[in-house]
């Protein structure tokens, strides 16, 4: 142990005494932002137009080739999906390699290639570039694009279409980009069934032939590569590639709205609001207000200690998280602020947004605020030049905005330079709080009234076009009358009640594996069983009797709540529409909704204890087409057939967080008033 001595208790003190006349109260000054060193690019450019970036880096035996095609954004109208398909077509198979022979090769040099409609990269070991190279260059002279992998590529696309279309960030990011740029923009039309299915191989070859040319690409080279020998690489694999004309595109550039304006998408079976709150900004990278609203985001809503966070989360405790981002765009940028919070504060968080938006734009920013961020920015720029793709996208960005060659070496001095009356002039520049659009997804008949405040509501579909206008419901129309009619559909109520039992079994595939769900219902005495099977073996099983119930998930068995008792007897009937009066349920008709194209009567169900669910029936046939239940999801009712003198829809599609894509069941078995006994809900 250290001996205390007179001298050092009286170091002791002096360091005490200086600690103490340190001014803690003033956020400490930066320091002079650090020197960065950034491997200056070497140029070059081929006969053909394509110019090449060189940034040497031998630390590592490693070098890596970013290929990108400068062309205008593209319009894809109703072939929109197009530019999503080219890259994966493109490295499908070329005509000396297949699609396996390419990815076997790539695997077996520890490589990388990708591939998408405007870039082509690819890295590898120094040992292997000249494979590497072989393969990118292959890929962009020889593709065959062959038919069967554009069907293959359609129907992912498809399927990823059908769970964007439940997914709220999805379904708001639409939203946004509706209202932001307008549906006739490239940055505002959104994919569809239809425009999918048009796009054709010759659609993608005929992009491939239009844009893929050299006097409109640029290439960067980053690692263990001399300018001498990146002359010489390049020259041999790409000095082949021919030049072309290629189209040029401009479009309007929009504007915010004149005043504020209202998006929703009604989601009835959300408990949470997706709110965004966005307008389009004149910013460019490059642009002498770019790197102040770096800064200015990372005040306002660029992390946990931002002014959004801190509000909405931290002191509110609205949401999880609150963000904003400033992005750049060479056609037009975006302002954007936003949140997922708890249905009922929807409008007390949008109240909040608002408020913090008006604050930034009529006080300012501290000097506190500035100097955290400019730490927390210079961090992230310096763990960032630890990737050589960094290094490649600097070296493209110089050439391709026309930056000054220094531009990112002194990033940080200029950075570091920005006073709080630059950041406060950049915000009152960008933002304009009088003009923005505000857009929210969740539960429209809990929301739609409280957002009126802000303007006037207009509402969407979850593709981001405006809603089908409904008819008004009858006057004479009652939840009652609704129900009635769906049982006069099914094949009326003599025999809808006939049938006190069933037995279904139901038929999926999830990502390749088979999936059967057994159902047993016991209407006349209060029991149901359900089974879940995934290739055969037993994943889940619940069961509702007696008034209790019980779940077992991989063997591990759990009694049920009263309020999970009580949620899952919605569900216990095999016709649950026949008993809901005598089970003193709460029917409450919502109006004429569009279910995917069919207007349909909303009609909530709510148990005594407060379980809902939200059943929706054609207006037109009366069948129920769809239900909304909080614990199960989404379930979408189609091909409805007879089956002792009672219409039973034989598929269903389920739309669940719980599952990566909507899961299309077929009902492959179905017993009516079979013999049940005590096993059957053991």
């Amino acid at each position: 142990m250290k001996k205390i001595t007179i001298a050092f208790v009286l170091s002791l003190l002096v360091s005490v005494a200086s600690f103490a006349q340190v001014d803690r109260s003033q956020f400490p000054k930066a320091g002079p932002a650090p020197i960065i060193k950034i491997g200056e690019a070497e140029t070059f450019t081929l006969d053909n137009g394509l110019k090449v970036f060189v940034v040497e880096n031998d630390k590592l035996p490693r070098v890596s080739f970013t290929l990108v095609l400068e062309r205008d954004p593209l319009f894809e109208g109703d072939k929109a999906g197009l530019t999503g398909f080219v890259g994966q077509m493109m490295k499908a198979g070329t005509t000396s390699r297949s699609k396996d022979q390419i990815d076997e090769e790539i695997d077996f040099i520890g490589a990388n290639l990708g591939v998408s409609s405007t870039s082509i990269s690819a890295s590898s070991l120094k040992k292997h570039q000249e494979k590497i190279l072989d393969l990118m260059a292959d890929v962009l002279y020889n593709p065959i694009f062959p038919e069967d992998e554009l069907e293959k590529l359609k129907k992912q696309s498809l399927t990823a279409l059908a769970t964007s279309k439940d997914e709220p960030n999805a379904i708001s990011g639409r939203l946004s980009s509706a209202m932001v740029y307008g549906k006739d923009h490239p940055y505002g039309e959104v994919e569809t069934e239809t425009s999918i299915s048009k796009v054709t191989v010759e659609d993608v070859k005929d992009y491939y032939t239009t844009f893929f040319k050299p006097n409109i690409a640029y290439l960067a080279i980053v690692g263990d590569m001399s300018k001498s020998e990146a002359e010489e690489v390049v020259k041999k694999y790409f000095s082949e590639w021919e030049r072309g004309d290629v189209p040029k595109f401009t479009y309007d550039a929009p504007t915010p709205p004149s005043k504020k304006m209202v998006g929703l998408v009604d989601r009835s079976s959300s408990v949470q609001t997706v709110i965004d709150i966005a307008q389009p900004i004149d910013l460019t990278l490059g642009d002498e207000d770019y790197i102040s609203s770096r800064v200015l985001n990372q005040i306002f809503g660029g992390g946990s200690s931002s002014r959004l966070f801190m509000n909405l989360r931290e002191d509110k405790g609205y949401t999880y998280g609150a963000y904003s981002s400033f992005s750049a765009d060479k056609l037009i940028g975006e302002f954007s602020a936003n949140a997922s919070v708890r249905t009922e504060v929807t409008d007390s968080a949008v109240v909040e947004f608002i408020y913090e938006i008006n604050r930034l734009v009529d006080e300012g920013v501290t000097e506190e605020e500035l100097e955290k961020a400019k730490s927390n920015l210079a961090g992230s720029f310096g763990r960032s030049l630890e990737s050589p793709s960094t290094i490649a996208t600097f070296a493209l960005n110089i050439e391709r905005y026309g930056l000054p060659k220094d531009y990112y070496e002194t990033y940080l001095q200029k950075m570091n330079a920005l006073t709080v009356a630059d950041i406060n002039k950049t915000a009152k520049k960008l933002i304009d709080p009088d003009k923005l659009y505000i857009t929210a997804v969740g539960n429209g008949a809990e929301i739609k009234d409280k957002l009126a405040q802000f303007g006037e509501v207009t509402l969407y579909d979850n593709m981001g076009f405006p809603a089908r206008e409904m008819e008004a419901v009858d006057p004479d129309m009652t939840s009652e009358k609704v129900i009635e009619s769906y049982i006069a559909a099914i094949g009326g109520r003599d025999k809808a009640t006939s049938i006190k039992s069933a037995k279904l079994e139901m038929q999926a595939e999830v990502m390749g594996t088979q999936l059967t769900i057994e159902l047993i219902h016991d209407d006349a005495n209060m029991r149901f069983a359900q089974k879940t099977l995934v290739g055969g073996n037993v994943m889940q099983t619940s069961v509702v009797k007696d008034g209790k119930g019980s779940a077992s998930v991989q063997g591990q068995s759990m009694a049920m709540t009263d309020e999970q008792v009580d949620a899952a007897k919605l569900s216990t009937y095999f016709l649950p529409e026949l008993h809901y009066q005598t089970m003193g349920y709460t029917l409450t008709l919502d109006g004429i909704k569009d279910v995917e194209g069919t207007p349909a009567y909303k009609i909530i169900v709510a148990t005594p204890l407060g379980s809902s669910v939200n059943n929706y029936y054609s207006v037109e046939s009366g069948l129920k087409i769809k239900n909304e239940n909080p614990a199960s999801g989404d379930t979408f009712y189609s091909d409805y057939q007879e089956k002792n003198g009672v219409l039973i829809p034989m598929s269903q599609t389920i739309k669940s967080a719980m599952i990566p894509v909507p899961l299309e069941a077929k009902v492959t078995g179905l017993e009516l008033n079979p013999e049940l006994d005590e096993e059957d809900f053991n």
